[in-house]
C-alpha cells in the first residue's frame, strides 16, 4: 500500500483528485492545502507527497522543504510535484527541494498515477512535456534568494516589506534587487519584473 498526501491549495481540484486516486487498490491517499502540509506530513508519514506547485500563501513560492521534514527518525516522503512548462522558476525550486517525480498539470490524471507509482519505487519520473521548462529553468540566472526577492516585488511590496518578509536588511534587499537588474538587463526593477514574468521565471 502506497501511502499518498495530495497538497493542493485549491480545494475542489484536491477533493476531485484525492477522491479519483482513492479509488486505486494500492493507493492510501490524504489530502491538504499547503498551510497544513507540514502538520499533515509527519502525522500520516506518506511515501509519497504529490503537491502542486501553486502555493496561495507565499506569493506563488511553495514551502517544499517543510514536506520533508529532518530529525523526526521517520524516512522523509518521496517529492512529485504538479508543474506547468511555462513555470521555469518553480521547476528549479522543485530540482533543488529534490524531487523525484515532474507531472505535467496539463496532462491526463493517469498520468499523475503513474508518477505517484514510479516516484514511490525511488524512480525518478518526468512528463516528457516539461522538457522545455527545464531548459528554461536551466538557463534562469536568478538564484533562489534572488528569486523570492523579486517575486515580493513582482507582487507589490516595498523593499521594507521584502526585508521583513525574508529576515534580511533593507541593504541586503536593495543589493539583491540591483543584482536582479543587472542580470537581467534591465534598466529598472519594473523593467527586471516584466521580463522575468515574459521569460516565466515569475
Amino acid at each position: 500500500m502506497i501511502r499518498v498526501l495530495l497538497v493542493h491549495d485549491e480545494c475542489l481540484v484536491r477533493a476531485v483528485l484525492a477522491q479519483w486516486l482513492s479509488v486505486q487498490p494500492d493507493l492510501r491517499v490524504d489530502d491538504t492545502p499547503w498551510r497544513g502540509a507540514s502538520a499533515r506530513v509527519r502525522s500520516v508519514r506518506p511515501d509519497v507527497c504529490a503537491a502542486d506547485l501553486e502555493c496561495a500563501d507565499t506569493y506563488g513560492i511553495p514551502p517544499l522543504g517543510e514536506l520533508s521534514p529532518r530529525g523526526t527518525g521517520a524516512e522523509p516522503p518521496r517529492l512529485l510535484v504538479l508543474a506547468g512548462a511555462n513555470r521555469p522558476g518553480l521547476l528549479k525550486r522543485a530540482l533543488e527541494a529534490g524531487a523525484l517525480g515532474y507531472v505535467d498539470k496539463a496532462g491526463s490524471p493517469e498520468r499523475l498515477l503513474h508518477g505517484i507509482r514510479r516516484v514511490a519505487q525511488g524512480e525518478r519520473f518526468v512528463d516528457e512535456s516539461l522538457g522545455f521548462g527545464f531548459l528554461q529553468a536551466a538557463e534562469m540566472p536568478l538564484t533562489r534568494r534572488e528569486l523570492s526577492v523579486l517575486t515580493l516585488a513582482a507582487e507589490g511590496a516595498s523593499v521594507a516589506e521584502i526585508a521583513g518578509n525574508l529576515h534580511l536588511s533593507h541593504g541586503t534587499v536593495r543589493n539583491y534587487m540591483a543584482a536582479i537588474t543587472r542580470k537581467t538587463g534591465a534598466r529598472n526593477r519594473i523593467d527586471a519584473i516584466r521580463i522575468s514574468q515574459g521569460q516565466g521565471w515569475l
